[in-house]
């Protein structure tokens, strides 16, 4: 009981400094299915963050989303969803990546609530954050103002 009840305060930090690491580098959270269809039926151009507590999100996908930020060309809207956490809104929001399986860490770049482009797992567990940046950068020259 009370190794189960510290992990779960260990993991509370590990979400909540996952969480603060996104709103701080500048994304929306979308923590429900209503936010996710508010957000993504805009005009325009949205890049969604498909956050975990994984090691690659916090050491691959999270520093690179941070990065992102300050590209020259960027999306109208920078937002994340938390898989596992706000389960239903994840869910909606990958309703909206039509082809794609389900992934996290992840990023789906829409335009018109359209999926675009995106970077699933395989393309971030392993790599460098560069790698995915590098990625990202040519979704943003090709489809962003």
């Amino acid at each position: 009981m009370y190794c189960r009840m510290e992990f779960n305060f260990f993991m509370n930090d590990v979400v909540q400094m996952a969480r603060k690491e996104m709103v701080e580098s500048g994304y929306d959270q979308l923590t429900t299915p209503e936010e996710v269809d508010e957000v993504l039926k805009e005009k325009g151009t949205v890049l969604v963050m498909v956050n975990s507590v994984c090691g690659c999100a916090g050491g691959i996908a999270r520093p690179a989303a941070a990065y992102m930020k300050n590209y020259d060309k960027k999306p109208d809207r920078f937002v994340t969803v938390f898989a596992g956490q706000d389960k239903e809104a994840t869910a909606r929001a990958r309703e909206y990546f039509k082809g794609y399986a389900p992934s996290s860490p992840s990023f789906a770049l829409l335009k018109d609530g359209e999926i675009q482009m995106m970077v699933e797992r395989h393309e971030i567990e392993g790599h460098e954050p560069i790698q995915v940046v590098q990625k990202l950068e040519k979704a943003f020259d090709q489809y962003c103002s």
